[in-house]
């Protein structure tokens, strides 16, 4: 930003040069790119760990030497000495359909998270691919769309597990070894989904802004009408003038003729 003094008047005059809307733009669209990074890698661990339900210590569980643990690919047991066993599902058929579902949920999170990546790195005005091109505006508002779809696939899932575990610990019916407690994975999932919404929406408002800047296809200038076939490399001719001799000369004859004529009072 520059400011403008006259030194005769006490007014100034602000004038933004035209590379600081441009870096705004690059440091908003950073901003929104590394909070969906964030949400992504979040979202890679808490589909890892094996912490998405724990045992509930209620009732005859207060005092146990064991913990129990169940995620989307294996179920741990911890042991009061500090040791840790854990054991894949080995059937994908036995498994209950809420895990299936939940298990499916998260890779395609992930999966859309990279889609996401990949695409806003492509439309990022801080990088080289396409500068100066209609192209990075729509990749950018791409990458958006992707991070908000990879959070929404992220927070449908563990909202549902936790719907899930809340409706088992309180069901009257169930004993109380076999309740759960919602686990830190779960957890995880949650702000790793809100990191994933909050750089979608970052993106896509960057590339509302980009669109706005930009001047109507009405407004556009003409293309130019095309060259002529050949050029000439001479000058023009000066138009042709009679020299003013040859002008008194056609005068005089015309009045000598206008009075040689033959008149009736001649013969008369």
């Amino acid at each position: 930003m520059l400011i403008n003094c006259d030194r005769n008047s006490v007014l100034c005059s602000l004038s933004v040069s035209p590379r600081e809307p441009i870096m705004a733009s690059m440091a908003v669209q950073l901003l929104g790119f590394f909070l969906g990074l964030l949400g992504f890698v979040g979202a890679v661990v808490a589909t890892l760990l094996p912490h998405w339900r724990s045992t509930a210590y209620v009732g005859a569980n207060i005092i146990t030497a064991t913990a129990y643990m169940k995620g989307l690919w294996m179920e741990c047991v911890w042991h009061s000495t500090g040791i840790y066993q854990c054991e894949l599902y080995r059937s994908l058929l036995a498994l209950p359909r809420d895990l299936q579902a939940a298990r499916a949920l998260m890779v395609l999170s992930c999966v859309t998270s990279v889609l996401a990546a990949l695409v806003s790195v492509m439309g990022m005005k801080c990088t080289r691919f396409a500068r100066g091109s209609l192209v990075k505006s729509p990749l950018v508002l791409s990458g958006g769309v992707c991070f908000l779809c990879a959070g929404l696939l992220c927070l449908i899932t563990v909202s549902w597990t936790t719907n899930d575990v809340i409706m088992d610990f309180y069901d009257p019916f169930l004993p109380s070894g076999q309740k759960y407690e919602i686990g830190l994975a779960v957890y995880l999932g949650y702000a790793s989904a809100c990191l994933s919404l909050s750089g979608g929406l970052v993106l896509c408002w960057s590339s509302s802004g980009d669109r706005s800047q930009r001047p109507p296809h009405a407004q556009r200038s003409q293309p130019s009408s095309p060259p002529p076939a050949f050029h000439n490399i001479y000058p023009p001719a000066p138009p042709y003038k009679p020299p003013d001799a040859l002008k008194d000369n056609r005068a005089a004859s015309f009045c000598s003729l206008s009075s040689n004529g033959y008149r009736l009072n001649n013969y008369v």
